[in-house]
């Protein structure tokens, strides 16, 4: 997934109306979270004065915020950045400036090798660190070449400026609100740990502050993320040790706040506070999306994911019986060294035993630097392609039964966006599928009752229940 990010703001050392303001162009990979970190920096640098554009070749500033879990994932930020050479070194024969920055996770990991192999670049910055933004595009305007991936002993968030109320007008109704950062649970092939850091969670007040401000610029659905949202912790105003779902009945009481959810969860994590909050609470979506990885007890050993199938399921029964509605979502790996036929089948009676609304699907890649890495007995591409076919071919199967069991059903459905036929309004299901539906423009933000009437390949169409 890409997104390009632009904003609009007058710059300060504009001088006057006939001095062009800078302008810088965001490009981000990958997950929410990235989603959610770009939205932040463009605040702090809208706030620093610089001007948005979302036409890449107007950019005085292009940032790469990029994602470091798919396979070769660095060097398709190469790729890219050969690209962005050739448009700086073209605007610099006209005397126009153009500063390139890298951002996210292949920054963190590739720190100082990022300069040396693209010396096109001016600037890079890991996710810790984005509060520092600013200063560190400042110092590459004054030609340093920069590299910010210490682990910043500040909060970063405390430095980044809150929500600002025009820009979430514009970004839309939904909003993703992060909480907590970093992983303690080393997964072998995984490398979040080495790029996001430890685990930590932000405090009650300031998630507080953050919500209500979303909320007053008209988002009706906040999503929390995290590395591992349902391990978020803290000291709630009682003065007692909250965990995720004493954060979510807080933030349930936020006037005008419609709906929540929260996303990427580990089995390990999943408390009876958490689960009764999806009994209790209206506003909680019936939708969870909690990774297993594999069905095979020795595989998952070997990815160190410190629980076995049987927990998973006994879990999986457990949060079922609190909300029979439950939507499960879920990531698998095929072809992790050493997996075996039997140990695929293990996995494919798993996902038959469960029934996934929603699941994404990978061959394993190895990331330097994790344990898995150094594993021996990979599993050969053509076995892992024919493992991941039969796989995705599965899901895809579920996924659209479950689509056609939800034809007849009347929801509450959130309106979002336009759509692309005219007059037709795009909203999410309970479940986080897209849903078609006729309604005016002027009825975004709205939650109205609707009936599904048909299940298409990737969406729902519904009409109106007057």
């Amino acid at each position: 997934m890409t997104q390009e990010t632009a904003f609009l703001q007058k710059s300060p050392d504009a001088g006057d109306e006939h001095v062009p303001a800078r302008k810088v162009f965001v490009k981000t990979y990958g997950c929410q979270m990235n989603v959610y970190d770009s939205d932040r920096m463009s605040d702090a640098l809208s706030r620093d004065g610089y001007v948005a554009t979302d036409v890449l070749e107007d950019a005085d500033f292009v940032l790469l915020n990029t994602c470091h879990i798919r396979e070769k994932a660095a060097e398709k930020v190469y790729s890219e950045l050969g690209r962005l050479r050739e448009l700086k070194k073209a605007k610099a024969s006209e005397g126009r400036e153009m500063v390139i920055g890298v951002a996210g996770c292949v920054a963190q990991a590739e720190g100082n090798e990022i300069l040396r192999r693209a010396p096109a670049v001016d600037l890079v910055i890991g996710p810790q660190t984005y509060h520092r933004l600013p200063e560190a595009l400042k110092r590459a305007r004054c030609g340093e070449r920069v590299v910010e991936t210490d682990y910043a002993i500040e909060d970063k968030f405390e430095h980044l400026p809150a929500p600002d109320k025009a820009k979430t007008r514009a970004r839309g109704v939904t909003a993703f609100l992060t909480v907590q950062e970093g992983c303690d649970k080393f997964c072998t092939f995984c490398v979040v740990p080495y790029t996001r850091g430890a685990e930590v969670s932000r405090p009650v007040a300031q998630i507080l502050a953050d919500a209500e401000k979303l909320v007053d610029g008209g988002v009706r659905e906040i999503t929390l993320l995290g590395q591992n949202v349902n391990a978020w912790h803290g000291t709630g105003p009682d003065g007692r040790d909250w965990g995720l779902g004493d954060l979510l009945r807080r933030l349930g009481e936020v006037d005008g706040l419609a709906r929540l959810r929260y996303t990427t969860s580990h089995p390990r994590d999943m408390d009876e506070s958490l689960i009764e909050a999806h009994r209790s609470m209206a506003k909680l979506m019936p939708y969870l999306h909690l990774p297993v990885q594999s069905g095979s007890d020795r595989i998952l050993k070997a990815m160190n994911r410190r629980h076995t199938t049987a927990e998973y399921l006994a879990l999986v029964e457990r949060i079922r019986t609190a909300q029979p509605d439950l939507a499960l979502s879920g990531d698998f790996i095929v072809g992790f060294p050493g997996e075996t036929e039997e140990d695929f089948e293990d996995t494919m009676r798993l996902v038959e035993a469960v029934g996934y609304a929603q699941a994404f699907s990978f061959k394993y890649s190895s990331r330097p630097g994790t344990p898995g890495a150094d594993l021996k007995d990979h599993v050969p591409e053509d076995v892992k392609a024919k493992r991941l076919e039969r796989l995705q071919t599965l899901l895809v199967n579920q996924q659209r039964d479950f689509a056609a069991d939800c034809v007849g059903r009347e929801i509450d459905l959130l309106l979002e966006k336009p759509g692309r036929l005219p007059g037709q309004l795009v909203g999410r299901s309970p479940w986080l599928q897209p849903v078609n539906v006729d309604a005016k423009r002027s009825q975004i933000g709205d939650i109205i009752k609707v009936r599904i009437t048909k299940a298409g390949p990737n969406s729902l169409f519904a009409e109106v229940i007057e």
